[in-house]
């Protein structure tokens, strides 16, 4: 476990690293969003993101988020969720009740699925839609040529809130080329939010275009 001053303190870096590369590119450090991913990280460590002032938080897995969120969104009411990992259609009840932003939309199955429970629970939340950018066969996400077809039916068929793109490159990839490539989607469909960025490459992500970065490890160490 990370000692709780030393995730402050690492907050502090990462929002410097923020600003810098921001800076570095001529945009505004407050357009861009940092995702502190917890999952598989201790309540301890969580709490003392939570104690240093951070309320913007990722996780992967609903039952997880569950576990650590169930209790401390109670005691942290202004804390928003992000839904970064698959997301099984089984499951979409207990995320839509959870959750505040899905950036794992994928097919029309899931579309469907959490427009219904969003009209059902009375919530509207927003959306991202995940590119395969390497076309990577075990990989979620759509492919690339089908972002204007998937887009109209998410927002014209299932009226779903739709802010922007999200992407995870291939491990062995170089991920400036997908960033890229996830930011020219985004211009060409008019999307102004983009989710980009984990702990080794959220710098290369901003001067790209991010407005979400998703950092752990950087953030909270590694992971137990």
């Amino acid at each position: 476990m990370v000692a709780m001053n030393n995730i402050a303190e690492n907050i502090k870096i990462i929002r410097t690293k923020i600003e810098k590369a921001a800076q570095s590119c001529d945009r505004d450090p407050a357009e861009v969003n940092l995702v502190a991913v917890s999952k598989k990280q201790s309540t301890e460590n969580i709490e003392a993101a939570l104690k240093a002032g951070h309320r913007l938080f990722g996780e992967n897995r609903v039952q997880e988020a569950q576990d650590h969120w169930g209790p401390l969104k109670k005691e942290y009411p202004d804390v928003k969720l992000h839904l970064i990992g698959p997301l099984q259609t089984n499951k979409v009840k207990d995320a839509v009740a959870l959750f505040d932003c899905f950036e794992t939309l994928d097919r029309e199955k899931l579309a469907l699925k959490l427009a219904n429970e969003m009209a059902e629970q009375q919530r509207d939340l927003p959306c991202f839609i995940q590119i395969n950018t390497g076309k990577e066969p075990q990989k979620s996400g759509v492919l690339p040529e089908f972002v204007a077809e998937f887009y109209d039916y998410c927002r014209y068929e299932c009226g779903l809130d739709i802010r922007g793109l999200m992407c995870i490159p291939p491990v062995d990839g170089a991920a400036a080329l997908h960033f890229a490539l996830l930011k020219k989607l985004a211009d060409e469909h008019d999307f102004k939010e983009l989710s980009m960025g984990m702990s080794a490459d959220f710098e290369q992500a901003i001067t790209q275009g991010a407005t979400y970065v998703r950092v752990g490890t950087a953030l909270f160490g590694a992971r137990e």
